[in-house]
């Protein structure tokens, strides 16, 4: 069914609004996808914050034009699939990544962050990035191990002067005894 005029100015704005809050985008082919497994992937990007859309290149490029994903516009030909991370940058990645792993007909084409676009081969590095609890997790480690450390320093010192005493204490028993 063809769309109006305004239809696809609606398309267009929705998806430069989703790719000017997006942290990374993937692009791929889902050429061979059946429907149930579209509707699949469609879910577990819901869940997952990724906002996932098919889109007409030509309104795919308009829509990216002016967005850090501008350097996308080369590889969208043919049937496409956008993938926008809204909550964290190896969102989209990530299920991408998995849901390819299940479905040999899913193709990743490329994929960018913050305006630099990478090839398919580089989704494993995206999609290993660890998500904001994660990297808050590694940090809050990160910054504790000093401090944990000069604790136990500062413990050490009391400890040390108690077992000196205690050694000199068991001295003067057996030289008394």
């Amino acid at each position: 069914m063809p769309l109006n005029l305004e239809d696809k100015r609606a398309i267009v704005v929705s998806v430069n609004a989703a790719a000017a809050e997006a942290l990374s985008a993937v692009v791929a082919d889902y050429r061979g996808l059946s429907v149930s497994e579209m509707t699949a992937l469609r879910v577990k990007a819901r869940e997952t914050g990724v906002y996932l859309k098919v889109v007409r290149n030509t309104l795919a490029k308009r829509a990216v034009e002016g967005t850090e994903y501008e350097c996308l516009s080369d590889s969208l030909v043919g049937p496409t699939i956008l993938a926008f991370s809204q909550a964290d940058p190896g969102a989209a990645a990530r299920l991408i990544k998995d849901f390819a792993k299940d479905h040999d007909a899913l193709e990743v084409k490329a994929l960018a962050v913050g305006g630099v676009a990478y090839e398919a081969k580089d989704i494993d590095v995206l999609a290993k990035l660890p998500t904001r609890d994660e990297a808050l997790a590694q940090l809050m480690s990160v910054m504790q191990a000093p401090v944990a450390k000069f604790v136990r320093t500062l413990n050490e010192v009391p400890g040390k002067f108690v077992r000196t005493v205690a050694a000199v204490k068991d001295k003067k028993q057996q030289e008394a005894a």
